[in-house]
């Protein structure tokens, strides 16, 4: 037998075909484009057209794969270079939202015309709110009509839900800041927001993608305060953005208040410490006593881990206001401020099931350690009461609502 080691046959030569759904198509949005062009140039300005030809093309052509180029077309009228210039080589169209009249009748037109596509073909969702992402950041090279269209019909979309408010975030791009592109589009696009819907429609949008402490961030550091933000758009004619934004700002200086003077309480720091801490944020803050009181309320029974049954709830609380009522009777000097605790009492235990019995040994216990005056309870009792739990707190409260009447009638008799 022969040793030497037999040589492995080789193939050479041959030629293996790759199959037609392996290759990778080429990205060309040049035949797209000119389709969606020629179909534009022949609708013209009627939209009801526009929205019929994009559903009835949406079978023949690619949307998924060149989502960016039809939203292209349909706002700038052509493919958009990097900063926001059309492209030079490639087909493009005068019948899109760049062209079109500045009024809202017509943004409300081309708002239809988007719903209608993205309705049609839900996959085009997030590569439009991806497209008004990139016009945002374009705005430095659009005309000044092209962003106020921009603006208008982003405000529309916002009011019709087909966009989130997140999109803003491109507002807050340095450069657009700078300029001062960020607060007067912003002008445009929520007077547009406003006037479809209102004020706590676009709060409510703001704080769901946590976008309502962000607004302050349209303005550069050097004119970023909130007396800045309320001239600029008060004068523009938006005070209840204003307003909004005023309020947000207090709600976060309440919470940072609040754990400030939860950690103090926690750690130990005299009650003589935190009261005066707590006086020198109501000059510096200018916070109220009515607000402050509520503050210390919410701050001292957040300190505890309260018991499920009822009747160690009871004496839980008791014995926590009772240690701190020095700090209750500081911040109830006014007569409103006095009302104002207890209908904090009042909404607390009515949103904490097991205080619901504990309602009226609270307030008698606020009443023997002086933190609120008999004239204060007859009138929560008489007039000023929450709906909340109505029936139960004021029938808890009667016996000693009517002591304190015979009280002041003896005391009268007296005198």
């Amino acid at each position: 037998m022969s040793n030497q080691k037999q040589q492995k046959p080789t193939l050479t030569g041959q030629r293996f075909k790759t199959r037609k759904r392996d290759e990778k198509e080429r990205f060309d949005p040049t035949q797209f484009q000119e389709s969606v062009v020629q179909g534009l140039n022949q609708t013209g300005t009627d939209l009801e057209a526009v929205a019929k030809f994009l559903d009835f093309s949406g079978a023949k052509l690619d949307y998924r794969r060149y989502a960016e180029t039809l939203f292209d077309i349909l706002v700038a009228g052509g493919m958009l270079a990097p900063g926001g210039a059309l492209s030079d080589d490639m087909t493009r169209t005068n019948f899109c939202l760049f062209t079109a009249p500045e009024d809202v009748k017509t943004m409300r037109a081309y708002a239809q015309v988007f719903n209608k596509l993205i309705r049609r073909y839900k996959y085009l969702e997030k590569g439009f709110e991806e497209e008004i992402k990139k016009l945002l950041l374009f705005l430095n090279g659009f005309s000044e009509s092209e962003r106020n269209k921009l603006a208008m019909l982003t405000g529309i979309l916002l009011a019709n839900g087909n966009l989130s408010a997140s999109i803003l975030s491109s507002l807050f791009n340095d450069n657009l800041v700078k300029e001062g592109l960020s607060p007067a589009f912003a002008v445009k696009l929520f007077k547009s927001w406003i006037s479809e819907r209102d004020i706590n429609s676009v709060a409510a949008s703001l704080r769901k993608v946590g976008m309502d402490n962000r607004l302050i961030e349209l303005f550069p550091l050097n004119k970023r305060s909130y007396d800045h933000f309320s001239k600029y758009f008060t004068d523009a004619g938006l005070k209840e953005l204003s307003d909004f934004a005023r309020n947000q700002q207090s709600l976060g200086a309440r919470k940072e208040l609040q754990k400030e003077l939860q950690e103090q309480m926690s750690q130990g720091v005299s009650f003589k410490e935190i009261i005066a801490y707590g006086k020198e944020e109501i000059k510096k803050s200018s916070i109220s006593e009515q607000m402050m009181i509520g503050i210390v309320w919410t701050s001292v029974m957040s300190l505890v881990e309260w018991n499920k049954k009822e009747e160690l709830v009871t004496e839980q609380a008791i014995k926590q206001l009772k240690q701190h009522s020095p700090l209750l009777k500081a911040f109830t000097t006014q007569d409103l401020s006095e009302l104002t605790l207890l209908l904090r009492v009042q909404d607390y235990c009515y949103d904490n099931i097991h205080f619901m019995k504990a309602f009226q040994k609270i307030v008698l216990l606020l009443y023997k350690v002086e933190v609120v005056s008999e004239e204060a309870i007859l009138k929560w009792y008489t007039e000023a009461h929450l709906a909340k739990g109505k029936s139960v707190f004021l029938e808890q409260m009667k016996k000693f609502v009517e002591w304190l009447k015979n009280a002041e009638e003896g005391e009268s008799e007296t005198l």
